[in-house]
């Protein structure tokens, strides 16, 4: 699913990721854990190809992600689900047309929309708050919420860079029960955190990052 090949990426004279390989399989789910800085959402990002490394490969079912032109790169984000660390939630839309607008987008019909938003609010507990908007969620709602509009295509591969944030531990338990539903309806999904708590509770398979290598 996931392999990264002697992956290396500089910002100026830091080097954020460093020779750094490894395999991610389908269906596994992962946690990548590493103190601010250690390049976890570098990774995140170069997996969206919103960054390419300076040297190495970093593929996904095969396709090498950073020789992807700009029309198939459009087209492979559609097949990702990411969940982002500062939620890149629309304040001026409900919940409901938050969901929405990551469809509409991709030009899906009112029908399908209609169809598949109440669906994946009822996935993730939220379809009883479906017309309120952002600023009356709590932060466990609001991470639901990005989460949700993750998932609107189905996604086979799902990506969280610190989905804990600052939420409580009651919070942190309910989001990470939630992906691991997720996972056991069939995602693969690479976690990034720095929580302990998130480590404990995601069973999973933990990659140790620091200073952009492997320990």
């Amino acid at each position: 699913m996931i392999s990264f090949r002697n992956v290396t990426k500089k910002f100026g004279t830091h080097i954020v990721l460093d020779k750094l390989s490894f395999d991610i399989q389908p269906n596994e789910f992962v946690v990548m854990k590493g103190a601010s800085g250690a390049g976890k959402s570098t990774i995140i990002s170069m997996l969206i190809g919103a960054e390419v490394p300076d040297d190495g490969s970093v593929e996904v079912d095969g396709v090498i992600v950073n020789a992807m032109d700009e029309d198939t790169k459009q087209l492979y984000r559609r097949k990702v689900g990411v969940v982002f660390q500062d939620y890149k939630i629309l304040p001026r839309k409900t919940v409901f047309e938050n969901v929405a607008f990551a469809m509409e987008v991709c030009g899906e019909s009112d029908e399908a929309i209609q169809r598949r938003v109440p669906m994946i609010l009822e996935k993730v507990g939220l379809l009883s708050f479906q017309d309120k908007f952002p600023e009356n969620l709590s932060g466990g709602e609001t991470q639901r919420l990005a989460i949700a509009r993750a998932l609107v295509h189905k996604p086979r591969l799902i990506l969280a860079d610190e989905p804990s944030g600052n939420l409580d531990e009651e919070n942190v338990r309910g989001i990470i029960r939630l992906f691991k539903k997720l996972h056991e309806e069939g995602a693969t999904i690479l976690m990034t955190t720095h929580d302990p708590l998130v480590e404990e509770l995601a069973k999973g398979r933990t990659i140790y990052l620091e200073n952009g290598k492997i320990v």
